[in-house]
């Protein structure tokens, strides 16, 4: 499990705090077993009794973080981030320029959110590299370090293992970036279609039954149909016990056929589908991840559960074991997620009909489309594209706010602004 280390000094925005667990946290789904991520909070300075000492929020409305390590937490972490804080200007302490020293040493990703890019930019592993941070603080930060390529026009910036970003969307854009590193590039999009569109969490239990009812009588005016597992709708008259086997198969047999001319994109979705266990799963898991290669390569022809056996070497038996030992999940089930997810990314990128999607995918029709896309996503293709695309204008336009509208009389001699750091700049 990746371990990323939050470096906390006082008079950090809580915001930076709290954007960077419900980030990290949008990635559970992508793991279906396992929480992909450890998210240390860690602080620079200890108590009387020498443990880590809490941090204070900026104000107004200031509240103490509790932390569960001091500079300890950073020995082992993958990724560092250090946040912005109050005392940005202050030199930091020889212990802090060590231990973030340390992990980049080590050959981890060092980060930093908002002005915790001076203290990085002191530490001198900057020198000679390209970095942001609020507009508001780039011309003192570029005063102050002039072997920093200062950017303020990008909210975030990766130059090698160093990445800076600046304001609420550069920030949440370090993590998703992380996450990427980490799990690959569909791990993050599939974070942040989590994070923003509210899908539902593989993990999430069904809804609760309907209470019972007489056999052969009607359901009660406005109640929904019989839902089966994971709120999914089972057909009138249908035998619960063969729906919930149908369903425990995947209910994806009928999920066979094209794909578009972007197939190493659903290469990668298929292997996102099988979770964050990487290397410490099973002894199978690099023949499952092959397999699951093999079959996102060819969403476009009918694949049966024999055929992917015998691709694999193995027989049908071994190859459900081993799926579901390392994902979870039947290869039958692996293969509808990457059918699904690649309707996601064209609904997302493209201007494609449901139809085209639908023969792209592999999935057939636009109903049967329709239908394994409410599945998993809760909610119609039509509805999930405006959503989508809504969304990401209004991101776009706030990004834009946060680089290119900045009103240039805030800024004060040095570039620092009338009011330092200022409610949300750090």
């Amino acid at each position: 499990m990746p371990v990323v280390a939050l470096l906390l000094l006082d008079g950090v925005p809580a915001h930076q705090v709290t954007a960077a667990g419900i980030v990290f946290g949008s990635a559970s789904p992508l793991a279906y077993r396992h929480a992909p991520y450890d998210l240390r909070l860690c602080s620079a300075s200890e108590s009387p009794d020498g443990a880590p000492a809490g941090v204070a929020t900026e104000g107004p409305g200031s509240v103490r973080i509790a932390v569960d390590r001091g500079l300890d937490g950073l020995a082992d972490a993958e990724t560092v981030i250090v946040t912005g804080h109050a005392g940005f200007r202050a030199e930091p302490s020889a212990a802090v320029v060590e231990a973030v020293r340390a992990a980049a040493d080590r050959g981890g990703h060092v980060g930093a959110i908002g002005t915790g890019v001076f203290l990085l930019a002191a530490t001198g592993l900057l020198d000679g590299r390209r970095a942001t941070t609020p507009w508001r603080h780039a011309a003192e930060l570029a005063r102050r370090h002039p072997r920093v390529t200062v950017t303020p026009e990008e909210s975030f910036v990766a130059d090698g293992p160093f990445l800076t970003s600046a304001g609420v969307f550069g920030g949440k854009e370090l993590c998703l970036h992380v996450i990427g590193l980490d799990h690959g590039e569909e791990a993050a999009v599939e974070a942040d279609r989590h994070l923003f569109l509210a899908l539902p969490h593989p993990a999430d239990p069904p809804p609760a039954a309907d209470p019972p009812r007489a056999a052969g009588s009607p359901p009660t005016a406005g109640s929904p149909p019989t839902a089966g597992p994971r709120g999914r709708t089972a057909p009138e008259g249908a035998g619960r016990g063969a729906y919930e086997a149908k369903e425990a198969y995947g209910a994806d047999i009928e999920a066979q056929g094209g794909q578009g001319a972007e197939g190493s994109h659903g290469a990668r979705d298929a292997q996102r589908a099988q979770g964050a266990q990487g290397a410490q799963g099973s002894e199978g898991t690099g023949e499952v991840e092959a397999v699951a290669r093999w079959m996102a390569a060819r969403l476009d022809r009918p694949l049966t559960l024999a055929e992917i056996a015998d691709h694999a070497g193995m027989s049908v038996r071994s190859l459900n074991r081993r799926f579901r030992a390392d994902t979870g999940l039947s290869p039958l089930q692996c293969l509808l997620r990457a059918r699904v997810r690649r309707a996601q990314w064209l609904l997302e990128r493209t201007d494609l009909p449901v139809g085209q999607i639908a023969t792209q995918t592999g999935l057939g029709t636009p109903a049967n489309l329709r239908h394994h896309f409410q599945r998993h996503n809760g909610t119609t293709p039509g509805t999930y594209r405006a959503a989508y695309r809504s969304l990401a204008g209004m991101f776009a336009a706030a990004v834009g706010t946060e680089t290119d509208g900045a009103d240039p009389d805030e800024a004060g001699p040095d570039g620092a602004g009338p009011g330092g750091a200022g409610p949300g700049g750090a």
